[in-house]
């Protein structure tokens, strides 16, 4: 899709004054093509270094080559060559509607193409990180879209809601007057005051405490960033103390992210609780299903493990932050040029940018007054419930709506409890780490008995509710009724209790105009009864996902006819001028991309016999009662 020389972020935004956007860092940017695509390629999406000015290396064509230099190429490498081209075709395809719908503020629709865009490659059956036109596709793809969601949050609209800002964006630069009396007070509560981390007092320190204190945005932010820690706080000082480093650096998210595992930076692309860069560097996995920045357990080891690199090479905590916010080799320079291996001789010298002179102070004092809560107004804090859960691995994809279902709670919960997650399912062919409710491992384990591997994407599960029968299931679940008896070993007209378990199998919806799983558009003679009819879901639900008005719908009009869901990233984070997150950007690899294959449903009828078998044939026939809970949680 070629946009010329417009950077794609400028076309999708408009035109804005270079410095009001800014060039992303090095660091952000895809890695170069290295490998000529086959004849015919499309260009690729322009990656997260489309910034002003920025341009990219045509794409060479093999048509070009001399007869000597052209591959020999046998019947099975030209199939597989058209193939590969017929899926970057495809792919770019559903993301050139992705940045239709983009640019209409279609937002639900957008992602649901860039889904589709990086679906289309994942579960093509190829092994996309073994082909070097797939991989870079998949690169390109990924970056691109990442381009996009920082372009929206740029302009203070995402692609979901967005979260709040980081305490100390609020803050800019610090302007107190230095305040002899406060100075004197924080000095004498810190005699008792007990920290595994040097804390210091002095003017730039209390400044923050000032502002933390005696303003309404500053006082609001710090106390909700102290709220969330408890969902937290002991595991992230548990990582930190296992990994030697003082357990009090834990306030460094409070600058960073405010302990909101989703935030985005919408300037270089740095994401999660302590905002690395997406470079899938610290052993954080990073592809087109999960992304490791989100984990809040994954990314705080990562954390703990850098932090403690950094403080290696400084013999400093300070500097150690300091080059955790501008990056080790900043911090180096102004060491050897001033000769000052001391934070605060550097920034008494004028050699750190602006925001890494309020970075260390702020942080300190958000320790200060963390440990103090009475003595600066916190004493009505009441810090969150720490996230508990149960960890299941998955082998294969299983939609967050069975999750919900088998687990007994809603969507929402599930989807709380794995922020790492980009889609509604767990990846295909590859293993993750799902985390349910605790005390529902062993439920989630005896149920998923029943559901066939291949049908966890799509199949339902319901607990029967007083006064339901097989049909009213059928007509809220979308299923039919003779399926749902059918794989449950019932007749169509048998009776069902209170209680009773049911696997409700249900066919994955495909538009027939578009071959897209979620969405359609509309026809002549269509009406929101009719899509609603075609679909089998309702017109209420038609309006809710299309965030409709009125029941009228226009020929050509593109529908959601599944549940949209909201998932990673979903907000924005630190988006200062000055950030450059060195300190999160030491590797540029190639986004790690795991070969999948894709998995057709079959049809109830050839479900798997073990299925059926632990079904009860009889009339009226009754599952037994789940668990009430599992043996052990674990505290996330």
């Amino acid at each position: 899709m070629a946009v010329g020389c417009v950077p794609l972020l400028l076309l999708l935004t408009g035109c804005p004054k270079q410095d009001s956007l800014g060039a992303p860092p090095v660091q952000a940017t895809a890695p170069p093509l290295t490998q000529p695509a086959a004849i015919g390629s499309s260009v690729k999406p322009a990656s997260a270094a489309s910034g002003a000015g920025a341009s990219k290396a045509p794409t060479a064509n093999l048509a070009a080559a001399t007869p000597t230099e052209a591959p020999v190429q046998t019947e099975e490498s030209a199939a597989h060559a058209a193939k590969v081209q017929a899926l970057i075709i495809a792919a770019e395809q559903s993301y050139a509607s992705g940045v239709n719908n983009y640019r209409a503020r279609r937002l639900d629709a957008a992602r649901a193409d860039f889904d589709a865009a990086v679906d289309g490659l994942l579960m093509s059956g190829m092994d996309v990180k073994a082909d070097a036109q797939l991989a870079d596709e998949m690169d390109h793809l990924l970056n691109a879209v990442n381009s996009l969601e920082m372009a929206a949050l740029k302009t203070g609209n995402g692609f979901s809601a967005p979260v709040e800002a980081a305490p100390l964006d609020a803050a800019d630069e610090v302007t107190f007057a230095p305040n002899a009396a406060l100075t004197a007070k924080v000095q004498t509560e810190l005699k008792t005051t007990q920290s595994d981390l040097p804390l210091v007092v002095n003017d730039y320190v209390t400044g923050f405490i000032n502002y933390y204190s005696n303003t309404t945005s500053g006082h609001a932010h710090l106390l909700r960033s102290l709220e969330r820690a408890g969902k937290y706080k002991d595991m992230i000082q548990r990582d930190l103390g296992e990994a030697g480093v003082p357990q009090d650096l834990i306030y460094l998210a409070v600058a960073e992210s405010g302990f909101q595992p989703q935030v985005l930076n919408a300037k270089s692309g740095a994401g999660g609780m302590w905002q690395f860069m997406p470079t899938g560097a610290y052993g954080l996995t990073r592809n087109g299903w999960f992304d490791e920045r989100f984990d809040p357990e994954k990314s705080s080891k990562a954390y703990a493990r850098y932090m403690k690199t950094l403080y290696k090479q400084f013999g400093d905590w300070y500097l150690a932050m300091a080059a955790y916010d501008w990056g080790p080799g900043n911090v180096q320079r102004a060491v050897m040029k001033t000769g000052y291996a001391d934070f605060w001789e550097l920034y008494r010298r004028g050699v750190l940018p602006g925001e890494t002179k309020n970075y260390v102070p702020g942080i300190i004092a958000a320790a200060i007054m963390a440990k103090n809560p009475a003595q600066y107004g916190l004493e009505n804090l009441k810090p969150m419930a720490p996230v508990l859960s149960d960890t299941v691995q998955t082998e294969t994809a299983v939609d967050l709506r069975l999750v919900a279902d088998v687990t007994g709670v809603g969507v929402s919960e599930i989807v709380a409890l794995n922020p790492s997650l980009l889609r509604a399912t767990t990846p295909r062919d590859m293993t993750f780490d799902l985390h349910v409710p605790p005390g529902t491992k062993e439920v989630y384990a005896e149920r998923m008995k029943e559901i066939p591997d291949e049908h966890r994407a799509s199949w339902r599960f319901h607990v029967v509710k007083p006064g339901e029968t097989l049909e009213t299931v059928a007509t809220a679940m979308h299923a039919r009724t003779a399926e749902i008896a059918q794989v449950n070993g019932l007749n169509a007209a048998d009776a069902v209790a209170p209680g009773d378990e049911l696997v409700v199998p249900i066919t994955p919806v495909v538009s027939v105009a578009t071959a897209h799983p979620a969405r359609y558009r509309v026809k002549r003679g269509d009406t929101l009864v009719t899509v609603a009819d075609r679909f089998n879901v309702s017109v209420d639900e038609l309006r809710r996902w299309n965030h409709l008005r009125s029941s009228a719908v226009a020929t050509g009009q593109t529908l959601m006819v599944t549940e949209p869901m909201h998932l990673a990233p979903t907000g924005r984070a630190r988006a200062r001028a000055s950030r450059s997150r060195g300190g999160r950007s030491a590797a540029t690899g190639r986004v790690s991309v795991h070969a999948v294959s894709a998995s057709r449903g079959a049809h109830p009828s050839t479900m798997h016999a073990s299925a059926t078998a632990a079904k009860k044939s009889a009339a009226g026939a009754t599952k037994k009662s789940a668990p009430t809970s599992a043996k052990k949680t674990t505290r996330r």
